[in-house]
């Protein structure tokens, strides 16, 4: 029976610059990566670019693992505050074209918003504050309990759960909405 290498044991052999180690860690993370990123971005391409941008960094970055907590845990932060970063840069761009080509940047913007693909959840994600779609991206979408939430957000556990709950107030009131046209 073959023990599979932990997690941390792979951080520090890629940390300590073994290549197959990395490799092993992006194949078990990426998915999840890029999974935290469509949820909190709503968008496949900033997503995809987000996973690429995390990838490319993550060599340094390893090496600023402590081990205080899981290195998922520690990976989540990484990606959340990835999507942050990208959610900053959008709105920065949308601001600098308020004057020239704002007819344009909100063309587009309405193009993304109702792409025939995205299903109702997505759509309804994307009506959500920030930090609600962080919450349920982790919660939910990596089925995290609130605690693990919390740490990966650093917030209270009850923050989380004020959270999840101010989501369900939300949703319904996005299918109230949708039911009455």
């Amino acid at each position: 029976m073959r023990m599979e290498t932990s997690d941390e044991r792979l951080v520090a052999m890629a940390a300590d610059g073994d290549g197959g180690a990395f490799r092993s860690l992006l194949q078990r993370h990426y998915a999840t990566i890029f999974r935290i990123g469509f949820r909190v971005l709503g968008d496949r391409e900033d997503a995809e670019d987000l996973a690429q941008d995390i990838c490319a960094v993550l060599p340094k970055k390893l090496t600023s693992f402590k081990g205080h907590a899981r290195f998922t845990t520690w990976l989540h932060q990484i990606v959340i505050n990835g999507a942050r970063d990208v959610i900053r840069r959008k709105q920065s761009a949308r601001h600098k074209a308020s004057g020239w080509g704002a007819t344009e940047v909100l063309r587009r913007d309405e193009a993304i918003e109702t792409k025939a693909d995205l299903d109702w959840l997505s759509n309804a994600m994307k009506a959500m504050p920030q930090d609600l779609r962080e919450t349920v991206a982790l919660v939910l979408g990596e089925d995290m309990t609130h605690r693990e939430a919390a740490k990966v957000l650093d917030l209270s556990e009850g923050t989380i759960s004020w959270r999840m709950s101010e989501v369900k107030k939300i949703l319904r009131e996005i299918a109230i909405q949708e039911e009455m046209l």
